[in-house]
């Protein structure tokens, strides 16, 4: 079985905190090499508890572990450019290997395309669509991830002028979360899969009343 990583390095970002600090080092002639790590919950790829949106929704510990794990289908949404919308047509078309309770990861390679470093990816990448959404739900499926900033309203986040968009802007989370469907953000290496079907697994880490986590997120493929 082949395993593909889809996660990207943690590193200092203009948009989220992740910052290291070396409590003790080799270079200091301490024992041990100790690193104490500052991140947002929310920082490259990560998994978004209920309550992150929903301010009744479970936190990340009290989440099973099998809502970001299982069987996946992967949609090649790649014919889409930057500003493109994905929308019910797209998953009409190329989404028809999707089953009930599958985990759906939506490809674009936009990674590819734009460093997720650069503004660019953020106010020109792909974004998803309320019909994409709604077709989702419809299908039954238990969470969705992305290659792009999955909601529209992102890139006023990091315009130059930039505005506090309302809650019901951010499209995925105000459609997916009440119905049940939680995300997975900020995937890469979708294309390495090769396959419309894998296994997936992104575990979030058990901390205590948080509304996200970072995850080391993989296929396995074969």
């Amino acid at each position: 079985m082949r395993i593909v990583d889809l996660s990207f390095p943690i590193r200092p970002h203009f948009r989220w905190r992740a910052l290291s600090e070396r409590v003790a080092t080799h270079a200091n002639g301490d024992p041990l090499q100790s690193t104490v790590m500052t991140l947002s919950c929310h920082a490259y790829t990560h998994v978004d508890a209920p309550l992150h949106y929903l301010a009744d929704g479970r936190h990340i510990a009290e989440m099973p572990l099998d809502q970001w794990m299982g069987e996946a289908a992967v949609i090649d949404l790649t014919h889409l450019g930057p500003n493109g919308e994905v929308t019910a047509g797209d998953l009409d078309e190329r989404a028809r290997h999707v089953r009930r309770g599958d985990i759906v990861l939506l490809r674009t390679d936009w990674p590819k395309r734009t460093s997720v470093e650069d503004q660019r990816f953020w106010s020109e990448g792909p974004y998803t669509g309320p019909s994409a959404c709604d077709w989702l739900i419809a299908r039954g499926v238990k969470a969705v991830g992305y290659d792009y900033p999955p909601d529209r309203c992102i890139r006023d986040t990091v315009a130059g002028q930039r505005r506090k968009p309302a809650r019901a802007e951010y499209t995925t989370h105000a459609l997916f979360f009440p119905a049940g469907i939680t995300v997975i953000e900020y995937l890469t290496n979708l294309d390495q899969v090769g396959a419309p079907r894998c296994r997936f697994l992104a575990l979030p880490l058990k901390i205590d009343g948080a509304d996200g986590s970072p995850v080391r997120a993989i296929a396995l493929v074969g």
